[in-house]
C-alpha cells in the first residue's frame, strides 16, 4: 500500500516536472526597460517587437533575443589633429539607447553587441572630422560650439544605425607638449609687452610733468623779469631784507651759540612783535 502511494507521488512529481519544463520552455518574461526580438527557425527574424511582461513562444522553433533599451553610457577617447596641425587628446561621453521599432533591423545588420560596435566607431570618425575644422585656440575658446557640432553630426550618424543620443559632452581636452610650451612662451611675451608699455607710459608722464614744470619756471622767471623791469632793484632788496630777518629769528631761538657782528641790532620776528595796545 505504501509502495503504491510513493509510486503515485513519484509519477505526480514527474508529471509536474514535465509540465513545468514545458511551461518554462513556452513562457518567458521581459523585465522593465527591455524588449525582445523573436528569431524563428523557419521565418527568420520577425518584425514585431515584444514588450514587457510574460509571453509565449513555440519551443525549439522560436527564440527570444532580449535587448536592454535603457540609456547606456560610453566614454570614447580619441587622439587627433586640429586645423593648425596640433595634437589633441579629446574624450567624449555619450548616453545612447536603441530605437525600439528598429530592434529587428539592428539585430539583423549589427547584432546583439551593437553597443560595443557602433558608438566607438562613429564617435571616433565624427570627432576627428569636427576637431579638424578648428584651430587649437578655437577648441579652447569655442568649446561649446565644438560640442554642439559634434552633437549634431553624431546624432545624425547614430540615427542611421537606429540609435538615439540622450546626451553628448566633451569631458577631456588637452594638447601636446609643444603647444603647451608655445602657449607659455606667448604668455611670457605678452607680460613683457605689457611691462614695456607701462614703462613707455611712465616715461611719457614724466616727460609731460617735466614740460609742465619747465613752463611754470619760465612763467615765474617772466613775472620776476617784469617785476624787475617795473620796480628796479627794489624787489631784490625786499627779498634780501626778508631773508635776513628770517635768518636772525632762527639764530635767536637756536639752542646753539651764535655770534652776530657787533653793532648789528636785532629785531624780533614778525610773529614776536608786540601788538600795540589801545589807550584806556
Amino acid at each position: 500500500m505504501a509502495a503504491k502511494i510513493f509510486e503515485t507521488i513519484g509519477r505526480l512529481g514527474l508529471g509536474l516536472a514535465v509540465v513545468g519544463g514545458v511551461v518554462n520552455s513556452v513562457l518567458y518574461t521581459m523585465d522593465a526597460g527591455h524588449r525582445a526580438v523573436i528569431f524563428d527557425r523557419f521565418q527568420g527574424v520577425q518584425d514585431n517587437v515584444v514588450g514587457e511582461g510574460s509571453h509565449f513562444l513555440i519551443p525549439w522553433v522560436q527564440k527570444p533575443v532580449i535587448f536592454d533599451c535603457r540609456s547606456h553610457p560610453c566614454n570614447i577617447p580619441v587622439v587627433t589633429g586640429s586645423k593648425d596641425l596640433q595634437n589633441v587628446d579629446i574624450a567624449l561621453r555619450i548616453l545612447f539607447r536603441p530605437v525600439v521599432a528598429q530592434l529587428p533591423q539592428i539585430y539583423t545588420t549589427v547584432g546583439e553587441d551593437y553597443n560595443e560596435r557602433v558608438p566607438p566607431s562613429i564617435t571616433t570618425e565624427i570627432l576627428k572630422s569636427v576637431v579638424a575644422r578648428f584651430d587649437a585656440g578655437e577648441l579652447i575658446t569655442q568649446r561649446e560650439l565644438v560640442s554642439r557640432q559634434v552633437n549634431k553630426v553624431l546624432a545624425e550618424r547614430a540615427a542611421s544605425f537606429g540609435l538615439i543620443l540622450d546626451d553628448v559632452s566633451l569631458t577631456h581636452l588637452t594638447f601636446g607638449k609643444e603647444f603647451l610650451e608655445a602657449v607659455e612662451m606667448k604668455q611670457v611675451a605678452q607680460q613683457e609687452a605689457e611691462r614695456a608699455r607701462f614703462t613707455v607710459e611712465k616715461a611719457e608722464q614724466e616727460k609731460a610733468a617735466a614740460i609742465i614744470s619747465a613752463e611754470g619756471d619760465a612763467k615765474v622767471a617772466e613775472l620776476v623779469a617784469n617785476s624787475l623791469a617795473s620796480a628796479g632793484d627794489g624787489l631784490i632788496e625786499l627779498r634780501k631784507l626778508e631773508a635776513a630777518e628770517d635768518i636772525a629769528y632762527q639764530l635767536a631761538w637756536s639752542h646753539n651759540i651764535a655770534y652776530l657782528p657787533p653793532g648789528q641790532p636785532t629785531r624780533p620776528h614778525p610773529a614776536q612783535r608786540a601788538t600795540p595796545t589801545s589807550p584806556t
